[in-house]
């Protein structure tokens, strides 16, 4: 299929899980994990509409970037982000999805407060405690979050979740559901409603449950572009 049949698709099982939930799909936002992909893939996706693309590491989002510096794509940075990289970060994404430190909250803070950048920032929470993945605590998700008012520049929007891996969505979808709670609870407790306005969840192979339990954002790449090929380096 071609990329514009396979978005039509995409777009089109978004707009089912959304009525399923009694949403609409102009509710969620469609994010094309472009990782490893060139910027012809992303010219590509982005003449079949697609506006919102995501990269997992800096560098290689910051070459896309300026790859594709004539389209006004919106960048969303959504894996680990290491403080030592914040600045270039807070300067080059729109969004970035991965913030789990009061450290890393600041320090993007600062960068984008120097160059007058204000991105979005989503706290990254680590529900099943893996070692392998990144996250925070919920109890530091939450200072994050009430940090959030006091920010100079960036803005706190919601949470992010990378649940267990299963192939199988009714496996995730538990996850789900408790990002979804927490989020609830959190406002109920009297947080401000803008810091918890967006719930980033759901991928290629679990994406329809994560719309189904409250995602606002779904990240998608091999489901766009196809299997991706990782080439290793000495």
């Amino acid at each position: 299929m071609s990329v514009p049949s396979i978005l039509a698709d995409i777009h089109g099982r978004i707009a089912a899980a959304a009525q399923r939930s009694g949403r609409q799909a102009s509710d969620i936002t469609l994010i094309a994990v472009s990782k490893t992909f060139g910027a012809d893939r992303v010219r590509e996706a982005w003449a079949a509409g697609e506006r919102n693309f995501g990269e997992n590491k800096v560098q290689e989002g910051l070459q896309k970037i300026a790859d594709t510096a004539d389209i006004p794509a919106r960048w969303h940075l959504i894996g680990h982000l290491q403080s030592n990289k914040a600045k270039r970060a807070a300067t080059a994404f729109a969004c970035i999805h991965s913030v789990d430190s009061m450290e890393l909250l600041r320090k993007i803070d600062a960068a984008a407060a120097d160059s007058g950048a204000a991105p979005d920032l989503l706290v990254q929470v680590d529900l099943a405690g893996e070692e392998t993945k990144f996250g925070a605590t919920v109890d530091e998700a939450r200072r994050i979050v009430e940090a959030g008012s006091s920010l100079r520049a960036a803005r706190v929007t919601g949470l992010m979740l990378i649940p267990p891996w299963n192939e199988d969505q009714e496996q995730t979808r538990p996850w789900f559901v408790r990002l979804r709670e927490l989020r609830d609870s959190w406002l109920a407790e009297g947080l401000p409603p803008a810091s918890l306005a967006q719930l980033s969840m759901g991928m290629s192979h679990d994406f329809e449950a994560a719309i189904e339990e409250g995602a606002t954002m779904i990240r998608v790449g091999t489901a766009i572009f196809g299997t991706r090929t990782y080439t290793t380096t000495a």
